[in-house]
This record gives C-alpha cells, structure tokens and sequence, in this order.
C-alpha cells in the first residue's frame, strides 16, 4: 500500500508542476529568452537534487546512488535529442514563440510512453534473466555504433512520419496561431485539419520514442527498480524543454559529446553483459559516467571544432524560429 501511495503522491506532483509550468508560466506563447531558460533548468535540477537526496534518505543508499545514476544517464542521453530538436526546429522554421508548446506537449507524451516502456522492460528483466544480455549487447552495439558515426540522423522532409500525416490529413500551407489542428472549408464540406505544428510534435515524439530504446535498458544497467528508473527517467525529461532553449546554439558545438556518449553506453553495456560474473558498484557506475561526460565537455571547450563541420546546423536553417510560409 505504501508503494502505491509513493507512486501516486509522485505522478501528483508531476502533473502538478505541468499544470503550473503550462497555466501559469506559459500561458501565453512567447520566446523563451536565456534568462527564463536558466531558472527553470535550475528549478528542474534542484528538484532532481532534492527528490534524490529524499531517496538516499529514506530508500538507501543505494537506492539514492541509483536514482543519480539513472538521472545523469537520462540526462545525458536526453542532450544528444537536442541536435535532433534543432534540425527539425530549424528545417520547419517553426517560430521561437511556439516551440516551448510543441516541446510540453511532446513531453507529456514521453512520460506516457516511456512508462509504459519501463513497466515492459522491468517485466522482461523479473521472468528473463536472459533479456538482461540482450539489452547490454544492444547498448555495446549501440555505443560502438556512435563512436564509429552511425549516430540518430533524421531527414524531416521524408521521414515516415511527415509522409503518414499528409496521408492521413491535409495540413495547412503555413502556421495557425499556436494551433495543431483547425477545421478547413473543402469542396466536401468542412473537414479538419493538421498545421505544420502538429507534424513536427509527431516528430519530437517519434525521436524520443527512438532515443528511448538507448536510454531506458541503459538506466537498467544501475537498477531495476521501476520506481528508480521511472522517477529518473521523469526528471530528465521534465528539464529537457528548458535545457534546449538554453543549449540550442552551444549544444552543436559539443561536437566530443558523441563519443562521451557512446563511451557510457559501451560502459553500461559491458556492466549487464558481466553482472553475473562481477556487479560493479553503482557508486563507480556514477563516478564512471559523470566522469567521461565531464572530459567530454571539457574536450569540446578546450579543443573547438572548425566551424564548417557536420555539426553546425543544416543549410538553409534557422533556429531562432523565423516562420516558413508553407509545409515543404
């Protein structure tokens, strides 16, 4: 019974705060400036402290050890969604003043999703003992695979997701206010309609359901408990809208967070493969990933990237939001 009331007293309070964030803060669409960026990243962040320190106290230490694990490789992981973000931000000129809304919509329904991507994976790894090979093979595969440049790549103008909507839907030539969908006058009558926002929330949504397939048996790698990996999971992405306004021009110049990332990966990865011969502590796991990932950040500042590389934003971009008068 505790842990029910511990899973509904948390859910509450996640609603809560998207209900204040969306309500009060943003009620009204505008460009969210540095400033803005900076105190909800700090508030989203303490709240990540404070929860986690609230389960070292009363959960264990371990349990709180697990919980910081799973929100720094969430957190992480979640960056490398930002270059995604970016292009198909800048490729549907989606105006500055919009963004934050297909951003809080898309990350309602990441929560959905990835709890029920959680629940699944947790079911696997209680009756498959196996399936935890299987997910550490996966993310040693995964990581060797961004090392070597076979990172997520999205072409938005023929991902299946733009091609599925204008199947299914006409959509609108250019934006409608801050509207997904709108009822427009056909030789049929009435019928409704999708805007250029509702393509790109479909494809935020479809990249973190993509992105999620790395990072969830990736949080796995330090605990099983669902309500770790749950929790952790929430946190990342609840600061993942506020984090992207404040790293989207600097997050394409972290140009050594690839091989920071594949580097954890191939790290967790290796952690599952060995559990039954040698379970690595999580406070090394920790010590581990936070460690690479500062070198990495590091690197990238000490040693920038000649501008003109693949890590700039495409051509003909804008990511400060300009409108595009029509849907490619």
């Amino acid at each position: 019974m505790e842990s029910i009331w511990l899973w509904i007293g948390f859910n509450v309070f996640v609603v809560a705060m998207l209900a204040v964030d969306l309500l009060v803060f943003h009620r009204e669409a505008h460009a969210i400036r540095t400033r803005e960026a900076v105190f909800w990243s700090v508030v989203w962040i303490t709240l990540a402290v404070i929860f986690g320190i609230g389960v070292y106290r009363w959960m264990g230490r371990d349990a709180g050890l697990e919980f910081f694990a799973g929100y720094v490789i969430e957190k992480a992981l979640s960056v490398d969604n930002l270059f995604v973000f970016v292009l198909i931000f800048g490729w549907f000129r989606v105006p500055a003043a919009l963004q934050h809304r297909v951003l809080f919509w898309g990350i309602l329904g990441a929560l959905f999703m990835r709890g029920g991507m959680i629940a699944g994976g947790v079911y696997l790894i209680n009756q498959f003992h196996w399936i935890t090979y299987v997910f550490g093979a996966f993310l040693a595969f995964t990581g060797i695979r961004m090392a070597m440049g076979g990172d997520h790549h999205i072409d938005p103008s023929t991902h299946i997701v733009t091609r599925l909507v204008r199947r299914l839907l006409p959509v609108t030539p250019g934006y409608v206010g801050q509207r997904f969908f709108v009822k427009q006058q056909m030789e049929t009558g009435r019928r409704l309609a999708a805007t250029p926002l509702f393509v790109v929330l479909a494809l935020v949504e479809t990249t973190d359901v993509v992105f999620a397939v790395d990072s969830i048996p990736a949080v796995f790698a330090v605990t099983t408990d669902p309500f770790i990996v749950y929790s952790s999971n929430v946190f990342a992405i609840l600061g993942l809208r506020a984090l992207y306004f404040l790293l989207a021009d600097l997050v394409t110049r972290l140009h050594y967070l690839s091989a920071g990332l594949s580097a954890v990966l191939l790290f967790v990865g290796v952690k599952m493969l060995i559990v039954d011969f040698y379970k690595v502590p999580v406070g090394t796991s920790l010590t581990v990933i936070v460690t690479i990932l500062g070198l990495a950040a590091a690197a990238s500042i000490i040693w920038p990237k000649a501008t003109g590389g693949h890590d700039s934003a495409p051509s003909g971009t804008n990511t400060t939001g300009s409108r595009r008068d029509t849907l490619p």
